[in-house]
């Protein structure tokens, strides 16, 4: 594959981007019928048992230093954020998510400066303050901040993306020797045993009681298997050959297929939630085109 070529990752960037914007309907999908703790294991447990066979043939590169990173790519980079996800959508609509997750390199740039020692630009400060007033104008939209309201639940979501923040900065740092394939495969091997395990303990009996189940199962499995597994495969892969200020940039457009799924399945989107997330998307700008120069 000419993955050299910019128009080639240029068509890679906007698959990601429709994969991605997509995974928050397919979890609204799958929690017609399941729970929401369910839903995030069938998930991450898909995903796993796709990349089994890349797991086992990681293993020769495998080193007991690599043990603690890989567990938090493992757990703070997939499983935690499942979990989180899936909790918060049973709250809120799937086009909100797909905007609060634009906070992923807000909180990579955070967390890169408080815990890895990152160098950074004052104008990059100016980035931070709008990502973090759009995510609250965003949460604040309807139920206020109340923790008993409705969109509370939105914060699942940014605690999700701080997650996502300590993942890539764990990697950035400490993981540069293994490839996409290798961080990806080796860090579910840890995670999807304990996925598994999970679902089983939990009601399923209760859940094939619904129907259309199965079309609900698939979804997830959908998912796992292209939104999880192979679409971090294909990530990371693309990191290795294009800038990843280029590759962060697939943030600008997740929202934009997320908005629109969640139009086709009846959901409103008001104009300041618009507003909101373009003030996030902008503050993303100015942190990325900083790191640019």
């Amino acid at each position: 594959m000419p993955w050299n070529k910019k128009w080639f990752q240029f068509s890679v960037l906007l698959v990601l981007a429709f994969v991605w914007g997509s995974s928050f309907i397919l979890m609204k999908i799958g929690l017609k019928s399941f729970e929401s703790d369910q839903a995030a294991s069938i998930r991450i447990g898909s995903a796993f048992l796709v990349l089994l066979p890349y797991s086992i043939k990681s293993f020769r590169v495998l080193k007991k230093k690599d043990l603690k990173s890989l567990l938090i790519a493992g757990f703070l980079g997939s499983l935690i954020p499942a979990f989180l996800f899936t909790k918060a959508q049973t709250r809120i609509d799937s086009a909100l998510a797909g905007m609060l997750n634009s906070l992923t390199p807000v909180f990579t740039f955070i967390v890169g400066l408080l815990l890895y020692k990152s160098t950074f630009k004052n104008a990059q400060f100016l980035g931070i303050l709008m990502g973090l007033l759009g995510a609250a104008g965003l949460i604040s939209m309807g139920g206020g901040l109340d923790l008993g309201q409705v969109n509370s639940y939105a914060l699942f979501i940014v605690l999700a993306t701080i997650c996502y923040g300590v993942n890539i900065n764990e990697i950035k740092a400490r993981l540069t020797h293994l490839n996409g394939v290798q961080i990806t495969s080796l860090s579910f091997f840890f995670i999807g045993p304990v996925a598994i395990f999970y679902f089983l303990t939990t009601n399923i009996t209760n859940a094939i009681q619904h129907e259309g189940w199965y079309i609900h199962l698939g979804a997830l499995i959908l998912l796992g298997i292209v939104g999880t597994a192979l679409a971090m495969l294909v990530m990371n892969t693309l990191i290795r050959y294009a800038s990843a200020v280029f590759a962060s940039s697939v943030t600008y457009i997740i929202p934009v297929f997320a908005i629109l799924w969640g139009l086709i399945d009846g959901e409103s989107i008001s104009l300041m939630q618009i507003v909101f997330m373009a003030v996030i998307l902008t503050g993303v700008y100015l942190i990325n085109r900083m790191k640019g120069k």
